[in-house]
């Protein structure tokens, strides 16, 4: 009996990984969807979105496609390089809120706007979950906070965290996205939804070659 060499094993495990980035980055849009309709508010980066398409003019899901580009340049001077869950994020999830919108009818009673801000929420920690565990990659907006905090490693994810979200916040405010409870709910939330759903998903990475069990005849 021969033990499988890592290759093998990477192998078999990338079908999983790659269905499993795109399944997250799919139910990823159709949470944002679900807030979106839920007109209770808005994570920070989609109060952005949000506010960027109302003055422009662009569908929810271009601005979110498009406002991925220059944050993707903003890697450069961080020295960060994107990885192909990377480009996958920047893409699907801008496509699939498109189509989750046009498919979403409005919360019209308090009671369906509630159900939609719930469901939002914890699709959205399912989703981070998946597309995280498949390790391909951070999104660009995290990838952004990532970058920061390892090219000034003085600065505290945390501290990095809250002055973006802050400022994307405030902007996307001011141009007239939607902030409310939901913005709240959902930033004391998702932390402890990615917690639970991080180590479910989560696809371990290659066993080191010196760990593995030698070959037997």
């Amino acid at each position: 009996m021969t033990i499988p060499s890592n290759s093998a094993t990477a192998g078999r495990r990338l079908p999983r990984r790659v269905g499993q980035l795109f399944a997250g980055l799919i139910l990823y849009g159709v949470s944002m969807a679900f807030m979106v309709e839920s007109g209770l508010g808005l994570t920070s980066w989609d109060v952005f979105h949000q506010g960027v398409s109302e003055v422009t003019g662009l569908s929810f899901g271009w601005v979110v496609i498009l406002a991925g580009v220059p944050i993707l340049l903003l890697w450069i001077p961080l020295r960060q390089k994107p990885g192909f869950g990377t480009i996958a994020n920047l893409v699907v999830i801008g496509v699939v809120v498109d189509a989750a919108l046009a498919l979403l009818s409005p919360g019209e009673s308090l009671a369906m706007r509630v159900t939609y801000l719930v469901a939002g929420i914890l699709l959205n920690g399912v989703a981070t979950g998946m597309y995280i565990g498949a390790r391909f990659g951070p999104g660009p907006r995290d990838g952004l906070m990532t970058g920061i905090v390892h090219r000034f490693p003085r600065l505290s994810i945390r501290l990095v965290r809250t002055a973006i979200e802050v400022a994307v916040l405030a902007t996307g405010f001011l141009l007239g996205g939607t902030a409310g409870i939901g913005t709240i709910a959902y930033a004391l939330a998702i932390g402890p939804l990615a917690q639970v759903f991080l180590p479910i998903f989560a696809v371990e990475p290659r066993t080191p070659p010196a760990r593995l069990a030698p070959a037997l005849p």
